[in-house]
């Protein structure tokens, strides 16, 4: 099923089917008007692939982190990597926020998360 893409009140929504899958808010922030917005990417959803990943590795340097991506498949002992993240430490502690404040909004609408 191919989602369908909507935008009301600076909120861009993702529907796939009677669903709502995901929901993005655009920053209010001052850009250069030639610059592309904030949080756009490539719509071409060919170029997208999807992986699956229930472990990940995270290790740094002084200029870059690496995320390893990983999947255990249930039952085994053998894991392996399905995508390697590279990147600065700046966008690093930007995707930890932005992934607290998601985690935050999953747990007022569907309950806390059990570890």
């Amino acid at each position: 099923m191919k989602p369908s893409r909507f935008s009301k009140n600076k909120t861009e929504y993702v529907k796939w089917g009677k669903n709502i899958k995901e929901v993005r808010t655009a920053a209010k922030t001052a850009r250069n008007p030639g610059a592309p917005a904030p949080g756009k990417a490539d719509e071409n959803e060919t170029a997208v692939v999807d992986v699956y990943s229930n472990m990940a590795i995270i290790t740094h340097t002084e200029t870059e982190f690496l995320l390893d991506l990983i999947f255990l498949p249930p039952g085994q002992t053998k894991a392996r990597v399905v995508k390697r993240v590279i990147t600065d430490p700046v966008h690093t502690k930007r995707l930890c926020a932005a992934l607290r404040e998601n985690i935050e909004k999953y747990e007022a609408r569907f309950g806390p998360i059990k570890i």
